[in-house]
């Protein structure tokens, strides 16, 4: 799968989950559940233990799955990652060394920023999109909002404070995609084995981007009419 097969998969899914599990073994229920849940499309951070290991398994056991890498602080990190089958690279913060392996593999890479001079940077550098983080510790989709007026250009993936209340309003803000992390992979499922429960979250956020994507773009359309 090409890069821009994997972005157009990620934009028409519109929802990133971001698995933190504390095993290898919750961390293949997680995206097990999140299948299941119509949302085949996981990423997988370096602070779950082995994580190397289970993006290259979960390559293996699900042919159907997009299999990311997350938390990837640099070069070298991200370097393992491919080598284990990551389809896309998922960096909290910018690093542009970071960018240009990622881009010289010919892989997505979404750079991490949070200013405008941040995310100007990253875009510049060759970043393929660009994750907003902590995103609710300035404004939420409202700071989305904001930044589409210089940046009309830039996809956005917002991460932090992206939950079933706020969702809708990320999505209107004009967002590629959303991340979402415990609000969709609650450690509290997996710790108890109960997959359905993230399942059941996932099926909620997808029906929540599909009627605010329609509604955005009838909007849309009034407007332009």
């Amino acid at each position: 799968m090409t890069k821009n097969e994997v972005r157009s998969l990620i934009s028409s899914i519109g929802i990133v989950p971001v698995i933190r599990a504390s095993t290898a073994q919750k961390a293949f229920m997680a995206a097990d559940a999140l299948r299941e849940g119509e949302i085949p499309v996981v990423e997988v951070t370096l602070t779950v233990p082995g994580a190397e290991k289970v993006i290259e398994s979960l390559r293996i056991k699900f042919a159907d799955l997009l299999v990311g890498a997350g938390t990837v602080l640099d070069a070298q990190g991200a370097s393992r990652c491919l080598s284990a089958g990551a389809q896309f690279i998922v960096s909290p913060g910018f690093d542009a060394a970071t960018v240009d392996f990622v881009n010289s593999q010919k892989v997505l890479m979404i750079a991490g920023a949070l200013t405008p001079t941040e995310i100007l940077a990253a875009w510049e550098s060759g970043a393929d999109v660009v994750k907003i983080f902590p995103c609710s510790a300035v404004g939420g989709a409202s700071y989305i909002k904001a930044l589409k007026g210089p940046f009309p250009q830039i996809p956005f993936i917002p991460t932090g404070g992206v939950n079933l209340k706020t969702a809708a309003d990320f999505v209107h803000a004009g967002c590629e995609a959303l991340g979402v992390g415990s609000d969709l992979v609650p450690a509290s499922a997996l710790d108890s084995g109960k997959p359905e429960i993230i399942t059941d979250l996932a099926r909620q956020f997808m029906n929540i981007v599909r009627e605010a994507r329609t509604s955005r773009a009838t909007a849309s359309a009034i407007k332009g009419g």
